[in-house]
């Protein structure tokens, strides 16, 4: 996405300056959020892949994603190993990989931006070239060979020495008429030929210089006057020979030495002209039996094919690689395609492609019998197109995916994919099914085709783009679910597979649903076997899906359409269950009224059912459905429309409850539940949310701020924010109980799409026409975060998160610029004490969690903290400037100032006696002395962790039991556990006490048993809360298991 402004060194070299570190403007960062990383990029631009092999065993590819650079180890299956920091000012335009550095070209001076080259070393800045001052134009590649490193532009090549990193000289491409000198085919080199280079020209010459020298020796003219600019070249394995392609079509293989064409073919066209030639080096794969030596792999921008060639004979296509990436679409250039680059690495039959659809792949050829088409062997990739819904994955049934781990989101390209949060490696797309042997079904990948010239897209034969995602996994079986081979997205209500209930009971089925954009069928997938599933389901009236939900049980999916129906479908059998409002027959009706008497257990119930004022079958919604919610008893389902109607429905009969109607005041767009305090939030067309309580049917909340669209808004994980995204680019946070606007993030593009996780750690966000997805840390976990109201005018632009993870907050880092920076802020004051519901109930305290947990961290905080690097003596003052230690004065000053101290007594008297009037020791010896230490315990509370560290390393022991501090300190937390109040504030104090004063303790019988009471009342509380824990844990999970 576009950045604002370069952020300097990176994190870990600022840590050597922390002393002098200045507390960063809070205008200049959100109250709540910090940035924390960007997920989903592996090479969204144009700029090629660079790759270096690393000593014998594996190579290292490095893509470009934006103003970063990521490099993966092939050894480790395109695992992620480095990622450049910090990021360049600005995009980068060209990257070169050459031993252990990293050269990256970036900026443009033509738009009045700066531009420059830096060299990076195992992800680090190490070194930057000196660019010429009358530079105006951007680096579009740069090429390291021998004693040079070269950096071409559009008109001019730089030329470098590797040594000194000095500039040596400029190349200069004369022209005869406005615009043929443009560098169009780039540079390259050819071996053996000493400082010599090649240069193709927007004219179609081909020129020879010696880079020593400066001077140009050649000029290779291309075939014929109509062949077009050159748009590549590359020296073949053959000494003097090089392959050079046209913008017409033709692919030239010339001999350098004699200036004569070797071989000619017409790789491309002139709409799709070859931009990447690469040549196979292992000396085989060629001939009929793939023995022979001569394979090379063209490729374009405007096709993801890759074509191979035998150039044994005349040349010859030997296969046809459909499809490798995506290829451009017709719907606009949101959603990328083509190849940008292909490469064969040294020695070994793998072929590396990366294409313009943000994905990088390998190939390997090792088929039996030989297949002149490789298979694929590794890929990294994301979205190639702008992401458009998010959500993450629930927790299960037993807790196991921890609620923030996984990630899911839908994009423009028809896909579906999960993000792992701790492992990148783990992040995939969910399978669709084989679609290339679906392709070849269809002969769409058949070798026929090549007159045909670019291949349909694959993405034909995915499901169209998803606008909403729903999931529950509580009946998800995980990789065991429904094994065997399954028809998929079959139509319910044809079905060419028998369903065995019993099989998929034990199992589980399908956990995730999706609804598709100017589609009529939803469909669903399998989690655990991270693949399509078995339905697909149609709206009751044939319209197009507007939104989908499913219930808390995972039995259910619940559609509704843009005509107004809403249906529901059991994802076991996959047939039609109930439609809202139900259709009854007749006979469905007197069946139904039976059932009804059957179910009343009194009068007073079937009084209760009769006097519904709605009569069934009837309050269908008029407009599109917006929003559907299904509570966590099953007892209802809450719709919205943009008619401006909340109807909530009875899950089991399909009849209106309720309606509240909000027409022609304003349309409903979108809706959110919150189980934990029963609310519900809806999104109007007039730019606000509105909040509605389930129990009661009344708004008890109306946010208003949003100057345009609300695109999307999500509760937090604890119901007590609600985050909306509106099309003004600002993500705005209101705190539910105030009712105030605590917090705004403006953006530079608008957000999209929301997601919070179900711990709080993440909050998930993406940007209108970015492929990545922002992840952003919620502060209030480590620090305490003010929930003052602000203003509309106080917002201000805020950099958002980076690939690299530069800007971001983790909790050692803010817990420690909390002990620091933050001391003595008004914020910072002593939390308020409020009196105790029953003796009976174990109470915590209102301190906020980064407190106490700093105190247990704050060896590891100050450890880590700690500067690299000794303190360095400042300079010397130059000779003729006098020295102030020195004078004769400064002497006398400290002459009487001394005379004024009592020799008699010592530093450590002193100090003591200093130590006998502080607050916490008084408080401690009052508390003692009248059996209450509410005071004591209150002042402590209000201390930073540090000063609290400190205090209580500065507790002693005495014989006398009256003097001695930590057995009233012991006695204290004691009377706080009987108490039962600060629960979790006794457990840090005294983790920290006994890790500080064991030794003492272990040395005194008085202390030995004041500490095994507060054992026994430790255990016996333990043990209480234990059982409630339990008790309580057993009731919920009956509640809320579906097998019961």
């Amino acid at each position: 996405m576009p950045h604002s402004a370069h952020e300097g060194p990176s994190v870990k070299r600022q840590k050597l300056n922390t002393v002098a570190k200045s507390k960063p403007s809070s205008s200049q960062q959100s109250r709540i959020f910090a940035p924390y990383r960007t997920i989903g990029l592996v090479s969204p631009t144009n700029v090629p892949f660079t790759s270096v092999p690393l000593g014998n065993t594996t190579f290292q590819v490095t893509t470009s994603i934006g103003r970063s650079l990521q490099t993966y180890d092939l050894k480790r299956g395109l695992n992620l190993v480095f990622m450049t920091r910090p990021q360049t000012p600005s995009d980068i335009t060209a990257s070169c990989a050459w031993r252990q550095k990293l050269f990256a070209a970036w900026g443009d001076s033509r738009d009045g931006s700066s531009q420059g080259v830096w060299i990076f070393q195992r992800g680090k800045k190490v070194g930057q070239l000196e660019l010429p001052l009358d530079l105006h134009e951007p680096i579009k590649q740069i090429v390291v060979f021998g004693a040079w490193v070269l950096a071409c532009g559009l008109t001019r090549v730089e030329v470098f020495k590797t040594e000194t990193m000095e500039h040596y000289t400029t190349i200069s491409i004369m022209t005869s008429q406005e615009g043929d000198n443009v560098l169009t085919g780039g540079i390259c080199t050819m071996p053996t030929y000493l400082n010599k280079i090649l240069v193709g020209r927007q004219n179609g010459w081909v020129e020879i210089w010696n880079i020593s020298t400066g001077k140009l020796i050649y000029t290779i003219l291309p075939p014929s006057p109509n062949c077009g600019a050159v748009t590549c070249m590359q020296p073949t394995r053959a000494l003097s020979l090089v392959a050079i392609s046209y913008a017409e079509g033709p692919l030239v293989i010339h001999n350098v030495l004699t200036d004569k064409k070797v071989l000619e073919v017409n790789a491309g066209t002139e709409d799709a002209p070859v931009t990447s030639i690469s040549f196979r080096s292992d000396g085989i794969g060629a001939g009929q039996d793939g023995r022979k030596d001569g394979v090379m792999a063209t490729a374009t921008e405007s096709s993801g094919d890759v074509t191979f060639w035998d150039l044994n004979k005349g040349g010859r296509i030997m296969g046809v690689l459909r499809s490798a990436h995506n290829p451009p679409t017709q719907e606009g250039e949101s959603i990328r395609g083509g190849v940008s680059k292909v490469e064969f690495l040294a020695g070994q039959p793998v072929i590396v492609t990366s294409g313009r659809d943000n994905s990088l792949k390998t190939w390997i050829f090792d088929e039996t019998p030989f297949s002149p088409i490789p298979r694929i062997l590794h890929t990294r990739s994301g979205h190639a197109a702008p992401v458009t819904c998010l959500q993450f994955l629930p927790s299960d049934f037993d807790g196991a995916e921890a609620g923030n781990k996984w990630l899911l989101s839908g994009g423009k390209d028809r896909s579906l994919w999960g993000w792992s949060l701790r492992r990148d490696g783990q992040s995939t797309e969910l399978s669709q099914g084989n679609i290339r042997k679906k392709a070849k079904k269809f002969g769409i990948l058949d070798s026929s085709s090549l007159g045909r010239g670019p291949t349909t897209t694959l993405d034909d034969l995915k499901a169209p783009e998803i606008t909403c995602i729903a999931c529950s996994l509580n009946r998800d079986g995980g990789v065991g679910a429904l094994p065997g081979k399954q028809v998929l997205w079959q139509k319910s209500q044809i079905q060419k597979k028998p369903v065995n209930a019993e099989v998929s009971g034990m199992t589980g089925w399908e956990s995730v649903v999706t609804a598709h954009k100017d589609d009529s069928y939803v469909r669903t997938w399998f989690w655990g076997r991270k693949r399509a599933g078995r339905w697909a389901f149609q709206s009751g009236d044939g319209a197009n899906v507007s939104t989908v939900a499913m219930s808390p049980c995972g039995t259910f999916a619940i559609v509704g359409s843009a005509g107004g129906s809403v249906d529901m479908f059991n994802l076991q059998s996959g047939l039609h269950r109930q439609r809202f409002p139900s259709k009854l027959t007749p006979a469905q009706a007197r069946q139904l009224k039976l059932q009804q008497l059957r179910q009343a257990d009194t009068v007073v119930q079937l009084q209760a059912r009769s006097a519904i004022g709605f009569a069934p079958g009837t309050g269908k919604h008029t407009q599109a459905v917006t929003g559907i919610v299904v509570d966590s008893m099953n007892k209802n389902v809450i719709t919205c429309s943009q008619d401006g109607k909340v109807k909530f429905w009875e899950f089991l009969t399909g009849n209106l409850l309720e309606e509240i109607n909000w027409a022609p005041v304003t349309g409903i767009t979108g809706s959110r539940y919150h189980a934990t305090n029963d609310l519900i939030a809806f999104s109007c067309d007039d730019n606000s949310v509105r909040v509605v309580d389930i129990e009661t049917k009344q708004t008890i909340r109306e946010f208003w701020g949003c100057q345009g669209k609300i695109n999307d808004f999500i509760f937090s994980n604890d119901g007590r924010w609600i985050v909306a995204a509106s099309q003004d680019a600002i993500i705005r946070v209101w705190d539910l109980p105030t009712g105030h606007l605590i917090d705004a993030i403006r953006l530079e593009r608008p957000c999209t799409a929301l997601a919070f996780s179900a711990t709080g750690e993440y909050l998930a966000a993406t940007a209108e026409g970015e492929l990545g997805v922002n992840i952003w840390n919620n502060k209030t976990l480590f620090t305490h975060v003010p929930t003052r109201q602000i203003s509309e005018e106080s917002i201000q632009q805020i950099s958002g998160p980076t690939a690299s993870g530069e800007g971001g907050h983790g909790l050692l880092e803010a817990a420690f610029e909390e002990g620091t920076s933050q001391e003595g802020d008004e914020d910072e004051v002593a939390p308020p004490s409020m009196d105790q519901l029953s003796t009976d109930m174990m109470t915590l305290s209102l301190v906020p969690r980064s407190r106490w947990q700093t105190l247990l961290h704050l060896d590891l905080i100050k450890q880590r903290n700690k500067p690299m690097e000794a303190p360095r003596l400042p300079e010397k003052a130059p000779f003729f400037l006098p020295s102030t230690t020195s004078t004769g004065a400064s002497n006398l000053n400290i002459t009487p100032r001394k005379s004024d101290q009592d020799p008699n007594q010592s530093r450590i008297t002193r100090f003591d006696r200093n130590r006998a009037e502080q607050e916490l020791t008084s408080k401690l010896q009052a508390g003692a002395a009248n059996g209450n230490y509410d005071e004591f315990v209150d002042h402590l509370k209000s201390l930073s962790p540090a000063t609290a560290d400190l205090e209580l390393r500065s507790l002693t022991s005495s014989d006398d039991s009256e003097s001695n501090e930590l057995f009233h300190f012991i006695r204290a937390m004691t009377n706080r556990l009987v108490a039962r109040r600060d629960y979790e504030l006794t457990q840090a104090w005294m983790t920290v006490f006994l890790r500080l004063h064991f030794d003492l303790i272990l040395e005194s019988d008085t202390l030995m048993s004041a500490l095994a009471e507060w054992k026994r009342h430790q255990a016996d509380e333990c043990n209480r809360l234990d059982d409630l824990v339990s008790y309580c844990g057993g009731v919920v999970n009956f509640l809320r298991s579906p097998r019961t």
